[in-house]
């Protein structure tokens, strides 16, 4: 089975550990979690780049060999004295891999992404890499540590690591070089991100306009007012980083094959075909052309749920960390597009059946 070294940290990093991590850093859950899913594929596009200078798979192979057994003691190092010479052991990795400007830069994108303080999101790097090099140490202790197997390993990453990116995220770093290691993989990304910035303001202009139409009949310009609240409304919600960790999904999960079903890349699948779904609602009639989209979504997660009893419980665990972390973000999605006048009485019964079944997948 082909390796996805973003799912592999994100397996590690359960709402239970992402919240032992915020806890340990006195930060808001919520905000630790969106964090983490933006900086998980941003060192590891950074250290992709690492892993193609000379001599640098040979760096990333003694930084990993520190980590070995980093993971297992993970846990118990949160909150404790042993929290201290983690973080500043995984500042120094950065520092000596990435180099101090890039090590900043990206704390500093993190900051603005996430809405934390520098210094914290400096601290959240320093603990996240030990984890992301204890990873690539396990995947590599059964072949054999050495630099020709580590730089295949970073360059079979591009894809996963750019389909994990947030889209707000890449374009903070898009004058870093810290995604150049990717190529045409954070070149799409980048188009992506352009894409749904140009869809939202499109979809603000054509409230606009329709609110306009309708003031000019009316000779009431006040009705200007809530339309165009909803329109801001609207872009908000769907160019906020927060919705980003609907967009990254967390990753296709390995191991959740039943029947000839990959449940993971099932749900993340509909997650994606969801937010796409969603994300063209701006009134009633284009609430009435997403139905058919949403039932299918309705669908894909039935044929998930079809399935759960035959998930042994590590499985079950499993699926339950990559949907959890979706939960805030989708909830405020399904929120913000029934509040859009006319469309509660089309989509209402589709989205709560749905906000059912993703709730108990997360269970």
């Amino acid at each position: 089975m082909a390796i996805n070294l973003v799912a592999l940290v994100m397996q590690f990093l359960t709402p239970d550990m992402i919240g032992r991590v915020a806890t340990a850093l006195g930060l808001d859950r919520n905000l630790v979690q969106s964090a983490i899913g933006a900086a998980v594929p941003g060192l590891l596009a950074g250290f992709s780049g690492v892993a193609t200078q000379p001599g640098g798979s040979q760096r990333i192979i003694e930084a990993a060999k520190q980590e070995t057994g980093t993971l297992g003691r993970f846990a118990d190092m949160l909150g404790t004295q042993g929290q201290a010479p983690l973080v500043e052991r995984g500042s120094q990795m950065l520092g000596s891999l990435l180099g101090v400007r890039d090590q900043n830069a990206l704390a500093d994108a993190i900051s603005r992404f996430a809405g934390l303080a520098q210094g914290k999101s400096s601290s959240l790097l320093g603990m996240l890499a030990p984890v992301i090099m204890g990873t690539v140490a396990g995947q590599q202790g059964n072949r054999g540590f050495d630099a020709s197997s580590v730089a295949n390993l970073f360059a079979s990453q591009k894809e996963n690591i750019a389909a994990a990116l947030p889209a707000d995220f890449a374009k903070l770093l898009s004058g870093t070089g810290l995604l150049s290691s990717l190529g045409g993989a954070a070149a799409a990304l980048g188009n992506q991100a352009t894409r749904t910035t140009s869809s939202a303001a499109g979809g603000m202009d054509d409230a606009s306009r329709r609110a306009g139409a309708t003031a000019s009949a009316s000779l009431n310009w006040l009705w200007l007012i809530p339309v165009a609240a909803i329109a801001a409304l609207l872009i908000y919600q769907f160019s906020k980083p927060a919705e980003q960790v609907v967009q990254q999904g967390v990753t296709a999960a390995q191991n959740l094959t039943v029947g000839g079903v990959d449940l993971g890349n099932q749900v993340t699948e509909g997650v994606r075909n969801l937010r796409t779904a969603l994300g063209s609602v701006t009134d009633a009639g284009s609430a009435q052309a997403a139905l058919p989209k949403l039932q299918e979504v309705t669908a894909k997660i039935d044929q998930v749920d079809g399935l759960i009893a035959q998930l042994t419980p590590e499985q079950r665990k499993l699926l339950a960390g990559i949907v959890n972390p979706l939960m805030p973000s989708l909830n405020q999605l399904f929120d913000k597009v029934l509040a859009v006048p006319g469309v509660a009485e089309l989509l209402k019964p589709t989205i709560d059946v749905l906000r059912s079944k993703f709730a108990m997948l997360s269970a």
